[in-house]
């Protein structure tokens, strides 16, 4: 017995934009949609394009979709300014020429 279903989904708006592609380095591989841990993705119906980003909120920028790209500059993860703090590289005090 077989039954065919539609599947749909709906994309969710929110005020976070933690990823972005660039159209013209992105191949459409899926590979970021595949590797995704929350699924903010799904494939592309127009092959070679990007993924389209259905749930922006969910992401809680892990980087895995940045890493398996196999083209750089393909994906931009955008960290919230809130976090980037935590990036901010540290410096010694013998390393800072004004101490």
């Amino acid at each position: 017995m077989t039954v065919d279903k539609e599947l749909w989904a709906v994309r969710t708006p929110a005020s976070a934009r933690p990823i972005t592609f660039d159209s013209d380095r992105c191949i459409g591989c899926n590979r970021c949609a595949n590797i995704c841990q929350v699924d903010v993705f799904i494939p592309n119906p127009e092959k070679g394009k990007p993924p389209v980003l259905m749930w922006p909120g969910e992401c809680y920028y892990c980087g895995s979709c940045v890493m398996v790209c196999p083209r750089q500059g393909a994906i931009t993860l955008n960290h919230p300014l809130m976090n980037r703090a935590k990036f901010v590289p540290s410096r010694r005090p013998e390393d800072d020429p004004v101490c």
